[in-house]
């Protein structure tokens, strides 16, 4: 055990260039700044976080609250800033704290606007905190008269490297599922949609096609961490990513996120092809700093133990769902933070009704008095959202006059194009009910 501990710390103190993780720090940046503009640019600030009058806490985070709107352009407008620092080393650890923990609030406001691509955002810029890329090429360097770091531990870069691969990994295994592989579902729906593209449109509805995507897709995202891996076979590997990911924004509306892995997953190219780069970076900008430390940059092995408890953690919430009962895409208990990417086609109608119980009057509510489109949308699949809502509409409704009040929902849901079915129990006051992870919801209809 004392062996192969030291084996393992001698393989990550392994010296290495700066270079792939001073370029990474630099895309990241950029790729951020690029998208927290664009998040602004399309309004979404003012349509996620200004205009709902109620928004969709998650559990053991009820206590984050969106903000007056002034104050959500304030913090979006910081985001940007500690982007730039991010990008040119500037008062890095600063920025990348505050990066980190600005980009979580706003995540956490409201689950509706949950996506894997903003959690992958999150670890990644929680992960840059704790790495020294802002020893090289970077205005703190200039400003404060620092040493340029030209060697590092591969322990750094390893992180980012494992982070990308574990986002891979779980990506494939979730897609070992009988909808996927053997219906090609919800591919076989969603692609005749573009059956107007030119050459490749007319194939788009054939069912053979769904299913190619579908095994291509699993196999892929399982085998491609361990070829980027491999430096025999990571340019070969980078071209499927770029294959990839073209084809997924091709075809689907998901924002920044392949080009986020397009540029991320250069980190897995060796260390001379990032020197290049960096090296032009600094001819085009004139960079110069003679000063140079000697050596490679310590680690503290207290560090380590925390990122293999880090990465065990993320390890096991992926299969997180096995606690509770009831099929996972129906139930979604144990879904979200598990890489389950745009695996089911989900759509369903909620009529909710609130009780007073001392009159005994029923009224159903108007959805859109009180929610947006998406929220409504979100909502009426994922129980734990119906929850919030029936809690929120209790107190809006004892503030009316209403006494001793119930809620209860009927729900109507369709997966994967099989048909609609009642989702939950239409007698239960959803108000009384707990979101609690450590319980099973078990008013939630059995999918047969």
């Amino acid at each position: 055990m004392g062996m192969a501990t030291n084996r393992s710390f001698h393989f990550l103190s392994k010296p290495t260039n700066i270079a792939p993780l001073v370029f990474f720090r630099i895309a990241f940046g950029l790729l951020m700044f690029i998208s927290i503009l664009r998040f602004m640019l399309k309004g979404w600030v003012y349509s996620m976080y200004v205009m709902p009058k109620f928004h969709f806490p998650y559990y053991g985070f009820e206590w984050v609250q969106a903000l007056p709107e002034s104050f959500m352009y304030a913090f979006f407008g910081a985001m940007l800033i500690a982007c730039l620092g991010i990008t040119f080393g500037f008062l890095y650890r600063v920025s990348a704290i505050s990066f980190f923990i600005l980009f979580t609030y706003v995540e956490l406001i409201d689950k509706t606007n949950y996506l894997n691509h903003y959690y992958f955002v999150s670890l990644i810029s929680f992960l840059l905190i704790f790495t020294p890329a802002n020893k090289s090429f970077s205005l703190d360097n200039l400003l404060f008269k620092r040493n340029e770091t030209t060697i590092i531990p591969q322990f750094y870069i390893l992180l980012i490297k494992v982070q990308l691969f574990l986002v891979y990994l779980f990506a494939g295994i979730a897609k070992i599922n009988t909808d996927w592989l053997f219906n090609a579902q919800p591919l076989k729906m969603w692609l005749p949609a573009f059956s107007y593209y030119p050459i490749i449109g007319s194939y788009m509805e054939h069912d053979w096609v769904a299913y190619l995507f579908s095994w291509v897709g699993c196999l892929y995202d399982i085998l491609i961490g361990f070829f980027l891996f491999n430096k025999r076979t990571v340019h070969i590997a980078y071209v499927f990513v770029v294959i990839f990911h073209a084809a997924t924004a091709l075809f689907f509306n998901i924002g920044m996120f392949p080009y986020i892995m397009i540029v991320a997953t250069v980190i897995y190219f060796k260390e001379d092809f990032h020197g290049k780069i960096v090296s032009l970076l600094k001819k085009i900008v004139h960079y110069s700093n003679n000063n140079l430390r000697e050596g490679s940059i310590n680690y503290s092995n207290g560090l380590v133990y925390f990122f293999v408890l880090y990465f065990s953690v993320q390890c096991l919430l992926p299969f997180r769902y096995t606690l509770y009962s009831g099929n996972l895409f129906w139930t979604e208990q144990g879904y979200r933070f598990s890489w389950r990417v745009m695996l089911m086609e989900k759509a369903g109608t909620a009529f909710f009704y609130v009780k007073d119980s001392k009159s005994q009057k029923e009224s159903e509510v108007d959805n859109k008095q009180y929610l947006t489109y998406m929220q409504e949308k979100m909502m009426s699949t994922q129980p734990d959202m119906m929850v919030d809502y029936a809690k929120f509409l209790k107190k809006e409704y004892e503030q009316m006059g209403y006494t001793n009040v119930t809620v209860r929902a009927q729900v109507f849901v369709t997966l994967n194009g099989l048909g609609t079915r009642e989702f939950i129990d239409s007698s239960v006051d959803l108000s009384r009910e707990s979101n609690s992870v450590f319980k099973n919801k078990n008013w939630i209809k059995q999918y047969e």
